[in-house]
């Protein structure tokens, strides 16, 4: 319960820092959208890495190129969260903003996360019990 706490803090930093920077550079910045989003998202996965680095997981190893693990299992999870878009909006039609919203924001997210916190524990952050250690 204590490394699901510990992710979920994270994780709440995290999409602060990102949604914090997005409306920034959309705002007083006058960046464009999709460059807005792709920065913040990366400033979203240090914070994140960051706070699970040195929280929940500050006592595993890590494998080789951590960051570069952490960053691709949080870009699948951004992917899973384009494709519930995808299927609501466009396979089935549901093109409200709200529609977009719950598949994005609340059955993508929640998919996303699931997906997010398996990979971070069993790929970036191995720990005793959980698989083989990559240091050494």
């Amino acid at each position: 319960m204590r490394e699901i706490l510990g992710f979920a803090a994270a994780g709440l930093l995290a999409y602060a820092a990102d949604l914090g920077l997005f409306l920034w550079l959309r705002g007083p910045a006058g960046l464009d959208p999709l460059t807005a989003k792709a920065l913040s998202f990366l400033a979203g996965c240090s914070v994140a890495y960051a706070g699970n680095a040195l929280g929940p997981y500050r006592h595993t190893a890590r494998g080789p190129r951590p960051y570069a693990v952490f960053f691709a299992v949080n870009v699948a999870g951004a992917l899973v969260q384009l494709l519930c878009i995808a299927v609501s909006h466009y396979g089935l039609g549901l093109t409200s903003r709200r529609a977009d919203v719950v598949s994005g924001a609340g059955i993508g997210m929640a998919i996303a996360t699931v997906l997010r916190f398996w990979g971070t524990r069993t790929l970036v952050f191995r720990g005793e019990g959980r698989g083989p250690s990559w240091t050494g």
